[in-house]
């Protein structure tokens, strides 16, 4: 899914870092500067509402889009990623337009 997430975006002209996990997507945002994070509900070592977390308690990180990739449709689950301060999200499968629409409108 990774993959074609970086496809869609990189065909689209964005530049893209990637991560293979929560803890490694901190290390990474740490050393690059993001205009965007599209982070899995569910990763290993740090699944993607603990990586929220832990980005919005960095203060160079709490107005930074968060996007939620994850096949959870479940309004719970939408409610949790919004209460750990995800800016919004998209339900996989995902369309690879719907992809660049809500990236363009969440980076202007």
């Amino acid at each position: 899914m990774r993959d074609m997430v970086t496809f869609t975006l990189k065909g689209a002209g964005y530049e893209v870092v990637e991560a293979a996990d929560g803890q490694q997507a901190l290390s990474v945002i740490a050393g690059n500067k993001v205009d965007l994070v599209i982070t899995d509900l569910n990763m290993p070592v740090m699944d993607g509402l603990t990586l929220i977390r832990r980005l919005r308690a960095t203060p160079a990180h709490r107005t930074l889009p968060i996007l939620m990739l994850t096949t959870e449709s479940d309004e719970s689950k939408k409610a949790e990623g919004r209460s750990a301060g995800a800016t919004g999200w998209i339900v996989k499968p995902f369309n690879p337009d719907k992809l660049i629409s809500v990236v363009q409108k969440v980076c202007g």
